[in-house]
């Protein structure tokens, strides 16, 4: 290779990974030049994200995704993701952000960083406020709902000591209608499904009980984005003194952060 092709070749392979560079576009200081924070979020799966009868975007995701903005001074560009294409918008640079009921797993983590989390998701047994359950074994004598199969069903089944009945039931309509009913003392289930339950029977609201499994969500950033993780990640912990995370999960979720979230 002449030196001539070499200087050639490294000319070209300097201007690809500046076009990469430019294309992605995410860090802290592209979003405040632009004026627009691009946001990944959820059209289907309330009440993270929804469309409202208005036809425009709600929920707990796009209330996180308008706090940061504001915080930011910013624009708030929102775009509908689903599970499947949530990761693959942001590392090839189309939002800046994904706010999308995003849980963290070990694969996960190596292709994306993580924010601290911003929501509570979890599965757990929910019952009436007043009833005096506080832990697995004051279960006992009682019985749990539970839709046959889910996660919900097998994190009961494994944790709970003998003398708990647990009931099947073969979808989630039936689950929840057999509480709402009062057929059974209690029911399995994950924390969004709460939500759906206190709104349809403010009467029989579930509170937490005795929490199976947790796994929060978070707002997945770029890796090698470290001023703008940093700067999230500020926002989220002051949005967590000032009580603007507690408002969303009340008005979301009905309910309240967990204790030491």
């Amino acid at each position: 290779m002449t030196k001539r092709s070499s200087a050639l070749l490294t000319a070209l392979f300097a201007s690809l990974m500046l076009s990469q560079a430019a294309a992605q576009a995410n860090d802290l200081n592209d979003v405040m030049t632009r004026g627009t924070l691009k946001v990944a979020v959820p059209q289907d799966f309330p009440p993270f994200g929804s469309i409202g009868p208005d036809m425009k975007p709600r929920g707990l995701d796009i209330d996180t995704a308008q706090l940061l903005a504001d915080q930011l001074k910013v624009k708030l560009e929102l775009t509908p993701v689903n599970s499947t294409n949530r990761v693959p918008f942001l590392t090839t640079g189309k939002v800046d952000l994904v706010i999308s009921s995003l849980g963290k797993t070990l694969d996960r983590e190596k292709v994306i960083d993580f924010s601290r989390a911003y929501a509570p998701f979890y599965l757990a047994v929910f019952g009436p406020p007043d009833a005096p359950i506080s832990s697995l074994n004051d279960l006992v004598g009682k019985t749990v709902s539970v839709t046959r199969g889910a996660i919900e069903d097998i994190e009961l089944t494994n944790a709970a000591p003998e003398g708990v009945t647990i009931k099947r039931f073969e979808d989630n309509n039936s689950t929840i209608a057999a509480y709402l009913a009062g057929q059974v003392d209690l029911i399995a289930s994950g924390n969004v499904v709460m939500s759906v339950i206190s709104e349809r029977n403010p009467k029989r609201i579930p509170a937490l009980k005795v929490k199976l499994k947790d796994s929060p969500v978070y707002i997945g950033v770029n890796k090698n984005e470290p001023e703008l993780l940093a700067k999230v990640n500020e926002i989220l912990n002051a949005a967590r003194t000032d009580g603007a995370l507690e408002k969303n999960s009340q008005t979301w979720l009905k309910q309240p952060l967990p204790a030491g979230f």
